[in-house]
């Protein structure tokens, strides 16, 4: 490649190929997430990371030098592995004495960093401590969130955001009962965040709808808020602007209800219900002589004399 005014300009075929997957489209792929360790981590730190990567699998890149970064401080060498990898989701871990076992959940907009937010782990089971069988990779996971504070508080609302972006997986048209495989529930409750994770199993229930049961399948994670890093409001708008390629045209008289029934509305003129031609039917066809017969003549009163 050769750069010229600030302009990258192709040499070879495969080289056209990598700038054209890296332009700008109006359906964007499926985001990818980078999982980075820091210069100093924890046997919790290290298995925490491996295990959210094997949920991420194939959809992730897991660095498995240290790092010396510090993202609240300096988040140009995030910035720089997002565009070197083309990723704009990424988890740090790091351990030190004074914040143990952290976790960094964050996002980029543009390859820079949109908002982040740093959770310390409390208690942690590892998916090889759980002797159970696992989901196969790259199943899509169904997501639920529970508690007050992620419908009223602004910072946990966007934790929520983030957190659905991070393990959302791919784009699907539909869903069938047995793709349902695996759920990621997440409880806030006094100040805590707790992650599970769990198998879905069908069970027979003697009718066509199957019994639902939920297997511990692990990871599972008790986390404490820290620290945040949440961007403006004009930028987080500017982040969420879709092209108006992308948007559907507005049909008149046209709209759906919650369960995406669709419903239409038609305008006619008043119809004058005296001319309406109704279907004729033999059997209510009258024949000759049912008149008279119908209306026998009026007989005559009887007088006595």
């Amino acid at each position: 490649m050769t750069h010229s005014g600030g302009i990258v300009k192709p040499k070879t075929k495969r080289s056209k190929r990598f700038l054209q997957s890296r332009e700008p489209k109006l359906i964007e792929g499926l985001k990818t997430s980078m999982i980075i360790k820091g210069g100093n981590t924890s046997e919790t730190v290290s298995q925490a990371l491996k295990d959210v990567y094997a949920l991420k699998k194939p959809n992730a890149v897991l660095y498995k030098k240290k790092n010396m970064v510090r993202p609240f401080e300096d988040s140009t060498a995030l910035e720089f592995f997002s565009k070197k990898t083309d990723c704009s989701l990424f988890l740090f871990g790091s351990h030190n004495k004074k914040r143990p076992n952290n976790l960094v959940f964050g996002r980029m907009f543009d390859f820079h960093v949109l908002d982040m937010f740093e959770l310390g782990i409390e208690k942690f089971v590892s998916l090889r401590d759980v002797k159970k069988d696992k989901c196969p990779e790259g199943t899509k996971p169904l997501l639920v969130f529970a508690g007050e504070l992620f419908e009223t508080d602004r910072e946990h609302q966007r934790l929520r955001n983030l957190l659905t972006d991070f393990f959302c997986g791919p784009r699907v048209s539909a869903v069938r009962l047995a793709g349902l495989e695996h759920v990621l529930h997440f409880t806030a409750v006094e100040g805590k965040i707790y992650m599970r994770s769990y198998k879905v199993l069908l069970k027979k229930s003697g009718c066509r709808t199957p019994r639902i049961e939920l297997e511990n399948m692990g990871p599972s994670f008790d986390f404490v808020m820290r620290r945040s890093h949440m961007a403006s409001d004009d930028l987080y708008k500017t982040a969420h602007r879709q092209p108006k390629g992308v948007k559907p045209k507005k049909k008149k008289n046209i709209s759906h209800d919650t369960f995406g029934t669709k419903f239409g509305r038609l305008h006619m003129q008043k119809q004058n219900l005296d001319k309406l031609q109704t279907r004729k039917m033999k059997g209510l066809k009258k024949r000759r002589g049912e008149d008279t017969a119908e209306t026998p003549a009026a007989k005559a009163p009887r007088t006595d004399e």
